[in-house]
Parts: structure tokens; sequence; C-alpha cells
């Protein structure tokens, strides 16, 4: 894909929502956190009807800790592999007692070492928490990345090593959540919306979803107007007669 069509499409999608950011709900770094660690595998629907629950009872390291595995598991139940994500989350914020003073550290090496974090959900952090220009390439943004030709890649690594590459540095802040949200909305796994997306013109995608044709008017109301042409047929056969 040209530069220029790239930039285009980050302007389109800019103009459309200037200041995105994630459906996930937090109030604090470590909510943040514990949120983007529990949506792997899962809807950020679950997640937030999860932390709607528990942040009010335990919404720092040290009131995890308290909770314990046993006591958090009620909390996330809703959420996909509970079990283990509860394990992690207690050993999460206990490593961030032990070695950050309970702090989220700014440092990906420092984020990956922690009990259920990995690349995506680093790079997650260090974006929106200390403001890299970092894109974390999840399965929507994996798609849309292909798709379109945006950045093409066999694997998310490839994928995400590819936009920092060649996204314009004015769009680089924000991609993430553009791209997340054309990919959860409008660019969907099945059927993608291609006949209202605003980026249609600009994507090469070769199977792009065609317009629906118009409904067939029907009901009482289609009745009255193929009446009302019958009437109108007839008067004008009278008339010329």
């Amino acid at each position: 894909m040209h530069a220029a069509t790239r930039r285009a499409i980050f302007r389109r999608l800019r103009e459309a929502n200037p200041t995105p950011t994630t459906e996930l709900l937090h109030t604090s770094p470590f909510e943040l956190l514990v949120a983007v660690m529990l949506s792997a595998h899962t809807t950020d629907r679950s997640v937030n009807a999860a932390t709607r629950a528990l942040f009010p009872v335990a919404n720092t390291p040290a009131a995890i800790v308290a909770l314990g595995v046993e006591g958090v598991k009620p909390y996330i139940r809703a959420v996909g592999l509970y079990n283990t994500k509860s394990k992690n989350l207690v050993g999460l914020a206990q490593a961030l007692i032990d070695r950050h003073g309970g702090e989220v550290p700014a440092d990906r090496d420092a984020l990956e070492a922690l009990p259920g974090v990995g690349r995506k959900t680093a790079s997650i952090i260090l974006n929106m928490v200390f403001g890299h220009n970092e894109v974390a390439v999840d399965t929507h943004i994996f798609r849309v990345a292909n798709r379109t030709g945006l950045a093409p890649g066999r694997t998310p690594r490839e994928v995400e090593d590819a936009l920092i590459a060649g996204t314009p540095s004015e769009f680089l802040k924000d991609a993430h959540h553009w791209l997340i949200l054309h990919g959860r909305y409008v660019c969907i796994a099945r059927t993608p919306k291609c006949p209202t997306c605003i980026i249609r013109d600009l994507c090469e995608y070769r199977h792009k979803t065609q317009a629906s044709p118009p409904a067939k008017r029907t009901g009482v109301s289609a009745a009255i107007r193929r009446n009302g042409r019958r009437v109108r047929r007839a008067a004008a056969a009278r008339r010329r007669r």
C-alpha cells in the first residue's frame, strides 16, 4: 500500500473519532492492567461486567492480594479461563508489591515479567498509561491490517512491526484504538460492513461486501400503491378512447 493511502486511511479514522480510547472501564493504571489482562479470550463487555463488581471491593494490588485466589474467583467467574486468570491476577498484584512498590512499571520487560502479562497487554499499558507509540495487535487489528493491505503480516508481531514502521508518526499514538474499533464494529470477521465503511475506496480487500438490493415493498402500503397505479392506468385508457 502506498504511503499516501495509509495516511488517508488514518486521517479519515481520526476525523470520525478524534479521541479514541479503550472500551475497558478503569480509573487507574492498575485497574487498566487488570482489565486488559482479564480481556484475553473474552469480550470487553464480559470484563466490564466483572470489574464493575470487583473494583469497588479491590482495585489495588494490596486489596487483590488480601482477597486471594479463591476470593477473586467469584468476581471474575463470567470471564473466560477465570481459574487461571484468578491465579495470575493475585500473582501479578503480589509481584507489583514485591518488585515495584505497588506501582505499574513503565518498562516492557518488567511488565512482561508479571504473571498473565504478555506483549499485547504490555503494549497497551505502555501506550495508554505512559504515552509510548506502541500498537497492540489483537485479532481485530490483525484482520484489519491484512484485509485492507494496511500492514500485511503472517503473525501478530509481523503486523505490529509493519504498523510501527508504516504508520505516520502523527497517527501512531492512537492507531491501536482506531484499528481495533474499526475491526470490532465495521471490518468484522464475517460479512464486513463494506457498503458503509469510511475507508472503502482506500481498502485493498478484493472481496468487499456488496450493498444489498432495495427490499421489495410489501404489505398494505404496497397494495395501495399498486391499486393506485391500476386506477391511473385505467383512467388514462378511458381518456384515450
